[in-house]
């Protein structure tokens, strides 16, 4: 999106583009230098533990989040706004940041058993109002950062799916971490995108089948053609305008996406992932972090492979529902049937 940008745009939107893309490279250079680089040990929730001894033992977690006020510098974390237990500030921003903060963190808890991003109870620290008409959200390795976007091209990214994603990121750090680059990144970049529209579904008690499957929806600027930033549901039809171009995403291995930019596509080929999820889900009905969930959170802890490619992650989401379902269930041949439509065979 942001090449096209750099291409399409007058002075000013280049200007923006070429600057969000140096960013974001620093951004990427921060995260990998806290990132654990293995798999982290048991006691980090390294090892998968069962949805009933998840919702046994939930209860007795409790998020610390701190939300910070940037005031549009670039410096991190800024002005404390909003710490745990505080009161609503009345700024929408912070206050969003907040609850969707909470959202994230009951997820793992409740379904997965996870005790904050590391496993450990980190802070939950955010800053919104990051820089001045800041067109980003990200994970910097120990916090997340947003922007209020500059009215036009993009509104708020305080928004709930968003935050689920850049907070994932963190957790997929801390469970061996994907290393960001080719197939090994856009599968870093799928996990954040499931786990943020789950976090949604949760939060607003949405089955498979009542979502949207969209990732980032509203936070579009008011005059681009296009609903969100991504679409799980179908891949490469979240937009298409004059400005940021046709949403590139593939929804199947035929439309691999090889290039140089974007490490590699990380944030395009991520398509083809995502939509075996949501294929996987349509077949299990019910709620996402439910068996889909499981499986696929299952799979993160036990991978151990930080290059791994399309085809090792299918096949480790195949063993996942292997143990937790049995050989030959209805879980396993579905969750293989969805990978062959996207073109991975397992």
């Amino acid at each position: 999106m942001l090449e096209v940008m750099r291409l399409r745009g007058d002075e000013g939107v280049r200007k923006m583009a070429e600057e969000m893309l140096k960013l974001g490279e620093k951004t990427r250079e921060e995260r990998a230098e806290q990132s654990t680089g293995g798999m982290v040990p048991s006691s980090r929730s390294g090892t998968f533990i069962s949805r009933a001894l998840a919702e046994a033992t939930a209860t007795t977690l409790s998020p610390n989040r701190k939300v910070y006020d940037g005031e549009k510098k670039a410096s991190l974390p800024g002005t404390r706004a909003r710490f745990e237990g505080d009161p609503a500030t009345g700024d929408a921003e912070v206050d969003r940041a907040y609850d969707a903060a909470g959202e994230v963190f009951e997820l793992y808890a409740q379904a997965f058993n996870r005790d904050s991003l590391d496993g450990f109870g980190m802070d939950l620290v955010h800053t919104v109002h990051h820089r001045a008409n800041y067109n980003n959200a990200f994970w910097n390795g120990t916090q997340m950062a947003y922007g209020d976007g500059d009215g036009q091209l993009f509104q708020t990214f305080t928004e709930l799916s968003v935050i689920g994603h850049e907070m994932s990121h963190g957790v997929v750090q801390f469970s061996g971490g994907l290393v960001y680059e080719g197939q090994s990144g856009a599968l870093n970049e799928s996990f954040a995108d499931v786990f943020g529209v789950m976090t949604q579904q949760r939060a607003l008690g949405q089955s498979v089948y009542d979502a949207d499957w969209l990732v980032g929806k509203g936070i579009l600027g008011p005059n681009i053609n296009g609903v969100a930033l991504r679409s799980m549901k179908a891949p490469g039809t979240a937009y298409s305008d004059s400005l940021l171009g046709q949403d590139p995403q593939p929804y199947h291995m035929d439309l691999f996406v090889n290039t140089t930019s974007d490490n590699g596509g990380v944030h395009i080929n991520s398509g083809i992932p995502n939509h075996a999820f949501y294929l996987f889900c349509m077949y299990m009905g019910g709620n996402a972090w439910d068996r889909p969930g499981q499986i696929w959170y299952k799979a993160l802890q036990e991978i151990n492979n930080p290059l791994a490619t399309f085809g090792n992650w299918a096949a480790q989401t195949l063993d996942a529902a292997i143990d937790l379902h049995g050989n030959g269930s209805y879980e396993m041949l579905m969750l293989r049937r969805a990978w062959k439509l996207v073109g991975i065979d397992v």
